[in-house]
């Protein structure tokens, strides 16, 4: 029997039981191990400050099946941020999936070896330097006709390379997080922008990501962008990490009128976050289906472009873009809420129901793409202009030398 997610006391418990690596989110918790990572290639980078998150299984658990989300280029939301990817690992008695994560060092990742710069501990691909992000061409395919801002450091992988997506437990990896990675997730973090949370709806909606489906080869393991499942440059899977053969039953959902996959929606993470434990269904999505179970804004970190005077200026223009943001956000959960009521009152039909979900959903997604631009737009008026005579940083070698990995 395939545990779905929960949302009970015993939930708490086991989270409590965790090790440190649980200061992730965590998200759906079921028995059955996902299948091995893909062999696949990266799409080359499609423009400056794009930086490289690798794909990974998710879990449906309407439709009982663990569903391929691709690798693809992120913008970061803020300058000097990286990604922490996600991971499966073993919490005793079933797998439990925690979320990744962007801030300025880069986290625990259950020790899985991703490839592209993320060999089990750390980031390889690139460095933040002067408000810019420069990318190592020995692990990242970046055009350097468009890309200028690259540097070339062989990397030697001394881990052992093997497809496994999970952490302890029969089989998986067997590293647990440094005292120095506990800290890096108690730290202030983003969750992954509106354009990633899109990016696995899409994949989630599709039957041809399912482990069932591609026998863990998915047609689309990669893309250049979110979102982008059939435009130029998707990468399929040239292989199966290893032989998969799906546990009975797996997926038997699939394909059914009615369910969350056909409209979209997604069932497989429990929001604990504000601990909010109601039997709403948009609530139990990933993406979030309503603007309360959005976490709490952050305020911007205080501009520093060496100008007093332009930063006291930009913090003021930062100031008034939080005061708007938070009056929207406060708005549409007003109108979400009297929408709600107004279903409970009439009694409304099913159909009914999952329409204004979906509708909630799609208005939540679109507010944070909103405000996810408007702070990327001002973060970007904030970088002081490039020098003209200013030279490339220097290539450093790192402690450990590698050589550079096969190809994903």
């Amino acid at each position: 029997m395939y545990i779905r997610s929960i949302r009970t006391l015993l939930f708490a418990l086991v989270v409590l039981c965790m090790s440190a690596a649980s200061f992730a989110e965590i998200g759906v918790m079921i028995t059955i191990a996902p299948p091995p990572l893909p062999v696949y290639e990266q799409p080359i980078c499609p423009g400056d400050g794009y930086i490289w998150t690798p794909g990974y299984w998710a879990y449906g658990d309407d439709f009982d099946d663990y569903y391929w989300v691709p690798g693809t280029w992120v913008l970061a939301p803020e300058v000097g941020f990286f990604w922490t990817p996600g991971y499966w690992g073993w919490g005793g008695d079933r797998f439990v999936f925690y979320e990744g994560y962007w801030g300025p060092e880069v986290g625990f990742y259950g020790g899985i070896n991703y490839g592209f710069g993320y060999f089990g501990e750390g980031y390889e691909g690139g460095r933040w330097d002067n408000g810019h992000f420069f990318y190592n061409r020995a692990v990242n395919n970046v055009n350097v006709t468009e890309i200028h801002n690259v540097y070339n450091t062989t990397v030697v992988n001394n881990t052992t390379v093997n497809r496994v997506s999970y952490n302890g437990g029969n089989g998986g990896i067997t590293v647990r997080p440094t005292p120095q990675q506990e800290a890096v997730a108690r730290q202030r973090h983003i969750a992954p922008v509106a354009a990633q949370t899109q990016h696995r709806q899409q994949a989630r909606s599709d039957p041809q990501q399912r482990a069932s489906v591609n026998m863990a080869r998915p047609a689309v393991a990669a893309t250049p962008k979110p979102g982008e499942f059939k435009e130029r440059g998707v990468v399929a899977a040239r292989a199966a990490g290893a032989p998969y053969t799906p546990p009975a039953n797996h997926g038997r959902n699939q394909g059914q009128p009615g369910n969350n996959a056909a409209r979209g929606g997604n069932a497989s993470q429990p929001d604990n976050r504000n601990g909010n434990n109601s039997g709403n269904r948009a609530a139990r999505t990933s993406a979030p289906g309503h603007v309360r179970d959005l976490p709490p804004a952050e305020r911007p970190s205080p501009p520093n472009t060496g100008n007093p005077n332009l930063d006291k200026k930009y913090q003021q223009q930062q100031e008034k873009q939080f005061t708007k943001q938070e009056q929207e956000r406060q708005k549409l959960a007003q109108k979400q809420e009297k929408e709600d009521q107004k279903i409970a009152k009439q009694n409304t039909d099913e159909a009914r129901k999952q329409q204004a979900e979906q509708r909630h959903q799609e208005q939540t997604q679109q507010l944070q793409q909103k405000h996810q631009q408007q702070q990327q737009q001002m973060q970007q008026r904030m970088q002081p202009p490039p020098s003209r005579q200013a030279a490339p940083p220097r290539e450093q070698t790192p402690p450990r030398e590698r050589s550079k990995p096969p190809l994903r």
